[in-house]
């Protein structure tokens, strides 16, 4: 298995998740992966990864090049670039490079997996994300099929490049950016995608046939990802070490965690000030990239905030420092002087269930979202849902007829938004009916177990072909 990137996205999750499904049916994994940083930084590929044997491509070395003013990408060891247009951070979205820095990162990643002789004889090449691995996979193993997993950003950049996206479609390295996206898919023998939609733009962008291209979903971890009961003083405990003691939210000033900080009388807000009953909290996890739509989410909040019968205070979970997309979250709540709008920042992975198990709903508004992994994480820990009807979500968010397990409203429409908040936060008895269908539905359908076996008729398919 190989991954580009070093572990900061929903691409590392899947990775992660499904390869330890795969090795507790009896397969061998061996995932090269970007990484970034020391042992037990954010990005550590062996930190994140823990007991998945790894085969590591440092960025170090990358990174401390692009703060010297050096090219990131023309490093012995160059940084991956980005599906995504972002100002002055190190990895530059693709349609920016040159077709030489393309060739460079072929060789350099056919040199790091060459030197593995358990990838050069692997069955099976199962590559996350469409780019220079393919490339490189298929000069380091020749012999071996290519099953691509693209998980939508990648299908977002080509939609961009389709649609001739200032910033995008108009730069220089948009034609070799293509080519190698291109060339990459030609390489692939299956596709896996994670929902109809990406499906339906996988085969309108990359021309894929049909027949090789795979819809199945993620999983979710539903021992870890499971519902819990937190006491009152607990749910506090919690928030007072998110956001007090141990701030990691960031402004888009400094980009600094802890930027953002709170104080203890902050906690107030998560109560009823007359029974101390905790109050309803609602929750997005995700970065702040520009289809997640977070600043619509704050602007939806104030208008919902006004029609709550006790407010609910919104959580803002994630967003990797410094990384946003379009307006920052943070400075949207000073400019409406909204109250009751929490950053929590960046947060591991392994802390998610528990800050999920102190709120009450997952409000994430993303359009087009490729999958989202989170939903479903929210939905086992036996959370309602808000989303959008488009992208992934269609997949799992009240496909059962009678049963709703959360609210889908039309997307970019803030009016529609707001009131699902409302719905949420005035109608727990509705909520509550909504969450338990979703937790019976991701129980069901979308284990890791389940998933894995699911690829793995994948890998049969192509070894039988190949």
């Amino acid at each position: 298995m190989a991954l580009l990137f070093w572990p900061r996205g929903g691409s590392a999750q899947v990775a992660r998740y499904l390869s330890r499904a795969l090795i507790a049916g009896g397969d061998q994994v061996l995932l090269a992966t970007g990484s970034n940083g020391a042992p037990g930084d954010h990005g550590d590929a062996a930190t994140f990864f823990g007991d998945v044997p790894i085969a590591p491509f440092g960025y170090e070395d990358a990174i401390e090049a692009f703060t010297r003013g050096e090219d990131p990408m023309d490093n012995p060891r160059p940084l991956h670039p980005s599906y995504e247009d972002r100002a002055g951070v190190a990895d530059r979205v693709i349609t920016a490079l040159t077709a030489a820095q393309h060739a460079h990162a072929v060789a350099a990643w056919t040199e790091h997996l060459s030197a593995f002789r358990a990838f050069v004889d692997a069955e099976v090449l199962h590559i996350h994300h469409l780019s220079a691995l393919q490339l490189a996979a298929r000069a380091a193993a020749p012999s071996a099929p290519i099953v691509t997993h693209l998980h939508g950003t990648e299908l977002k950049l080509l939609d961009a490049i389709e649609r001739r996206e200032p910033g995008i479609a108009d730069l220089p390295g948009t034609a070799p950016a293509r080519e190698l996206l291109h060339a990459a898919a030609a390489c692939s023998n299956a596709f896996i995608v994670n929902s109809p939609h990406d499906r339906t733009e996988a085969v309108r962008l990359l021309a894929l046939d049909p027949a090789i291209t795979h819809e199945l979903t993620n999983g979710v971890d539903i021992a870890r990802f499971a519902p819990r009961d937190v006491a009152p003083d607990e749910r506090r405990a919690n928030w007072r070490r998110w956001l007090v003691e141990d701030p990691q939210g960031w402004n888009s000033a400094t980009g600094r965690p802890g930027s953002i900080a709170y104080e203890e009388r902050d906690l107030d807000r998560f109560v009823d000030p007359v029974t101390g009953a905790p109050r309803t909290v609602l929750m997005f996890v995700g970065r702040f990239l520009g289809f997640k739509r977070v600043p619509l989410l704050v602007r939806a909040y104030a208008r919902a905030r006004e029609h709550m019968i006790d407010p609910a205070p919104l959580v803002i979970w994630g967003g990797a420092p410094g990384e946003w997309e379009g307006e920052h979250p943070h400075d949207v709540a000073l400019e409406l002087g909204v109250e009751d709008v929490f950053f929590t920042g960046w947060r591991g992975h392994d802390e998610l269930p528990l800050g999920l198990a102190s709120c009450d709903a997952l409000v994430a508004p993303s359009v087009d979202e490729p999958f989202g992994q989170v939903y479903l994480e929210a939905m086992a820990c036996g959370l309602a849902v808000i989303g959008t009807a488009t992208g992934g979500p269609l997949s799992f968010v009240n496909v059962h007829p009678g049963d709703p397990d959360g609210w889908l409203v039309a997307p970019d429409d803030i009016d529609a938004l707001a009131q699902a908040m409302v719905k949420v936060v005035n109608e727990p008895g509705e909520r509550r009916r909504r969450a338990a269908n979703g937790l019976t539905h991701v129980r069901a359908d979308y284990s890791w177990t389940t998933v894995a076996e699911r690829v793995s008729g994948v890998y049969d398919s192509v070894t039988m072909r190949h």
